[in-house]
């Protein structure tokens, strides 16, 4: 029986690299109120692509790092309400993920 390699992506969060199946696609909508980030679980929306575990603590230290925009080469400010809800991140009015809230998810310190 021949194994195929499962393709590797590196997460913007957390920057482990892992099979892609693991990982969530995540690609930037224009919409209204400009760009807005989206979750694509079945990996079918077009455009580019950031990958990132479905992980409360890996969205908070991509939103952090300012990782997406990066990724996903936009210059614009990207709103990431949509994808907080997805993933589940609690968010603080300004649309931040609470670090004091994530971090006790995954029991490490603020």
């Amino acid at each position: 029986m021949v194994r195929r390699a499962q393709p590797e992506r590196t997460c913007v969060g957390c920057r482990k690299r892992a099979p892609a199946s693991e990982l969530l696609r995540i690609v930037a909508v224009r919409d209204e109120a400009g760009h807005s980030l989206r979750p694509d679980p079945r990996r079918r929306l077009p455009g580019r692509g950031a990958n990132m575990h479905p992980d409360p603590a890996c969205f908070a230290l991509a939103v952090r790092r300012r990782a997406f925009g990066r990724a996903l080469r936009s210059t614009e400010v990207l709103d990431h309400g949509a994808l907080a809800e997805h993933v589940d991140a609690p968010t603080t009015t300004s649309g931040q993920p609470d670090r004091a809230r994530v971090a006790s998810r995954v029991g490490r310190p603020t």
